[in-house]
């Protein structure tokens, strides 16, 4: 081989190892390929843990405060906004040149890597095992492992509503399901086998802590961080506008309408009646403060509207199984004068 190409290749397998790619994923790189990029994609491993302070919203108390994950993020129709992140993260990695930020970038790719292989094992119902996830993120930061999948988890669990759970205590199998607690009756899927309404959870949370209603600029600047773009496809929820504003408007998860006298016209969104009916405030609130590691007292105007929301509930529970009671015993006085006859 020519001692020029030789110094070729020897020079990106240093750059290949530098960004710590490892061999023989196969299928995952093929996937990641096709995979449309931005800096903070649900599959960068930099998703933010955070929900837009808009309305009556709330950061959780006894943690640290954190801006909107909207803040200074343009809202556009176009790609335009994703440009302008991607020359914003190139300016701030640039910049960030201490130890300690290339070891948090070096760790954001290891996460994004370690979600690509969790996703592509999860569409092949493959077996995921912790053997495998330590060869792809390299057995070099077998000590770094713990952070890598728990920050994994937690943005597949924000994202796509996949919850990652050991197959067996101490047995290094792991699999995915679903962490909605709704029914699968005409949800809303795609062919990959991930639940489009993974994204539900997220949106319900941002309109609850929103004051109950969320406007279309607040929804989109959400979906915007988490890499999600208005007339842009994206490789598991497909066109996100449908998405959001006709598929889970159809199933009744959320309600989008035009705001009472707005010129010109804006939109908001709110929960659906299937919302209401399948979940509730208090289940939300769980959801948002397991994803600010957290306890859903830690947001107490929002603890206290959902104890309101749990008692109601229970009232109409005790309405309802007492007026079935009643019609029972209606029925069966009437059977029996029925039968008492001659």
């Amino acid at each position: 081989m020519p001692r020029g190409q030789k110094s070729k290749l020897r020079a990106r397998e240093k750059r290949r190892q530098a960004r710590g790619e490892p061999q023989g994923l196969g299928g995952t790189q093929a996937t990641a390929a096709n995979v449309e990029e931005s800096p903070n994609s649900p599959v960068s491993g930099d998703t933010p843990l955070s929900y837009p302070a808009a309305g009556a919203s709330q950061e959780p108390q006894g943690s640290p405060a954190t801006s909107s994950p909207a803040a200074g993020v343009s809202r556009p129709r176009s790609n335009v906004g994703a440009k302008s992140q991607v020359r914003k993260n190139k300016n701030s990695s640039q910049a960030s040149t201490s130890p300690e930020s290339a070891r948090n970038d070096l760790l954001t790719r290891k996460v994004g890597m370690l979600m690509q292989f969790l996703l592509e094992k999860h569409k092949m119902r493959a077996p995921i095992l912790k053997a495998d996830m330590l060869k792809v993120i390299n057995k070099r930061y077998r000590e770094d492992f713990p952070e890598i999948l728990r920050k994994a988890s937690e943005r597949m669990e924000l994202v796509f509503g996949l919850e990652l759970k050991e197959v067996k205590p101490g047995g290094h199998s792991y699999t995915l399901v679903s962490s909605l607690d709704l029914t699968s009756d005409g949800s809303v899927s795609s062919a990959g086998g991930f639940p489009k309404n993974g994204l539900l959870m997220p949106l319900l949370g941002v309109i609850f802590l929103s004051g109950n209603r969320a406007s279309e600029e607040d929804i989109w600047e959400f979906l915007n961080v988490l890499g999600i773009y208005d007339g842009r496809r994206h490789f598991v929820f497909g066109e996100p506008r449908k998405l959001i504003t006709q598929d889970l408007v159809q199933e009744k998860y959320l309600e989008y309408r035009q705001v009472a006298n707005s010129d010109p016209p804006r939109y908001e969104f709110l929960w659906g009646p299937r919302a209401h009916a399948e979940t509730s405030k208090m289940k939300v609130l769980e959801f948002v403060a397991k994803i600010h590691d957290t306890v859903p007292s830690a947001f107490p105007l929002h603890y206290e509207e959902a104890l309101r929301d749990e008692e109601e509930r229970a009232q109409a529970r005790a309405a309802a199984g007492a007026a079935s009671t009643t019609k029972a015993g209606a029925r069966s006085r009437a059977k029996s004068s029925h039968s008492s006859r001659p």
